[in-house]
């Protein structure tokens, strides 16, 4: 989802807006057989991922290898401003540079919004949301602070947890929900809200306001270090959640979602219980808590040895890749990682993370990385050349529309098949009238099928494909 470039604009307005260039359109598509499950050209078998993966020579083939992927995830700090090195960030932070980071995001309104009870968000709502950016308190030049994330935080466009949408009856797409940071992200802290609530921080894909008691600051060598510890765990299941413990509430029922690494605590001794609990049978690991202080310190906890983790990242196969998707299928949609779930672009990222491989956050940023083998499409472009790429597709592949990522997950019947993470979904009926599924979950289609609208298909609207391989 691209959340930065079209934050105040609604989802179903971006499309309609695209939709009005020229494009020409794919050959029609008749309508799919529909088994019991009410979408077309899917039935049980396409559900499970071993059914694609049989589909496939050499699925357990490594398509890029540790260097390859190391290689690659320089590349893309050398080449796309979207993506930072946080650690890389100067000693002494420029004040007009904090007041273009916040400027960029937290820009006031120019439309109407509503809040949860559907009533119009008043301006001098917005007038305070403002003010509490506190950006005439920005000083001169500061010294740069770091910080590790504790626990899973929204990012949000203002220091606000007040939700606002562009439509009556859309409470699903908040306006001011921008991503979500995970435990153990290295952070610069840049400025506090007015009301001393809220910062303001540089993370290595994002920038935004989240809540401080989400944050832990302390110095530069113990943030950076423990990014890079060893052994590690890697998370490779959808979510994975510590052990409950009174003990320690910071660490209790923590969800760490796919792709996250942390530190793994091999040595601990056999006859000393972690948080109130013999360790036998889980992985005693180590996180950041927050002190009463607000500052950086680390404590052990324990994910149960049941848990989907790995000792390092999985080998970037197209068995793995099948298999990783998968795991979320299902899962509602959440905008900019709400809902304690994630959007189109989250759900790519975080399957790819699972093999070490960094993505930029949102779809814009994504599709035109010049970190990946792109292939762009134009308004000019007709359907020989799009029905031709859809041909060409493996699995892995990622495709952008307007404000959408799809991965792609083999062919079946001659289609092109997608997992991705939808809020909508539309296909033609039987009667061949558009039929809107509300797909809003994490879902497999086929993609030839998809319309972009009354008269396009997704097809159709193809902007680029981005190749994760070599």
């Amino acid at each position: 989802m691209t959340i930065r470039h079209i934050l105040f604009a609604g989802a179903l307005s971006l499309l309609a807006a695209c939709a009005t260039a020229p494009v020409p359109a794919s050959q029609p598509v008749p309508p799919l057989a529909t088994d019991t499950r009410g979408v077309p050209g899917i039935d049980s078998a396409h559900l499970d991922p071993e059914f694609w993966i049989r589909r496939q020579q050499q699925a357990d083939r490594v398509v890029l290898d540790r260097a390859a992927i190391a290689a690659q995830n320089a590349r893309l700090l050398q080449t796309d401003d979207s993506v930072r090195d946080v650690a890389a960030l100067p000693a002494t932070l420029d004040g007009t540079q904090i007041k273009t980071w916040i400027g960029n995001l937290s820009k006031r309104p120019s439309r109407t919004l509503y809040d949860v009870q559907g009533r119009p968000v008043p301006a001098n709502a917005i007038d305070a949301l403002i003010r509490n950016l506190a950006l005439s308190s920005v000083p001169a030049s500061q010294a740069t602070r770091y910080g590790l994330v504790t626990h899973r935080a929204d990012l949000r466009t203002f220091p606000t947890r007040l939700r606002v949408f562009s439509r009556l009856g859309d409470t699903d797409i908040d306006r001011f929900q921008e991503s979500a940071l995970f435990p153990g992200t290295p952070v610069v802290i840049a400025h506090e809200s007015r009301d001393g609530k809220w910062w303001f921080v540089v993370s290595p894909r994002y920038a935004a306001w989240l809540e401080k008691d989400r944050v832990a600051e302390g110095d530069r060598q113990a943030v950076f270090d423990y990014t890079r510890k060893t052994p590690y765990l890697v998370v490779t299941g959808a979510t994975a959640r510590t052990v409950y413990t009174p003990e320690q509430p910071q660490v209790s029922d923590l969800q760490l979602d796919m792709g996250i690494r942390v530190p793994l605590l091999r040595d601990w001794p056999a006859d000393q219980p972690v948080n109130g609990q013999h360790h036998f049978a889980s992985h005693v690991i180590e996180l950041p808590i927050r002190g009463k202080d607000g500052k950086l310190d680390f404590t052990p906890a324990l994910l149960p040895s049941t848990a989907d983790v790995s000792g390092d990242y999985l080998p970037l196969d197209r068995a793995h890749l099948l298999r990783q998707s998968f795991k979320f299928l299902g899962e509602r949609y959440g905008w900019g990682h709400s809902y304690n779930a994630r959007d189109c672009s989250g759900f790519v990222s975080e399957v790819y993370r699972s093999f070490g491989i960094t993505l930029p956050r949102n779809t814009s940023d994504q599709a035109v990385s010049p970190a990946f083998n792109r292939i762009a499409f134009s308004e000019s472009d007709g359907a020989e050349k799009r029905q031709q790429a859809m041909r060409d597709l493996q699995v892995g592949d990622l495709v952008y529309i307007p404000g959408h990522v799809m991965m792609v997950i083999g062919h079946d019947k001659g289609m092109p098949y997608v997992i991705h993470d939808t809020s909508g979904g539309a296909w033609r009926g039987s009667d061949g009238r558009r039929v809107e599924g509300k797909l809003n979950s994490v879902s497999v289609t086929p993609l030839s099928t998809l319309l972009f609208n009354d008269e396009q298909t997704y097809v159709d609207r193809i902007t680029n494909i981005q190749r994760i391989r070599p």
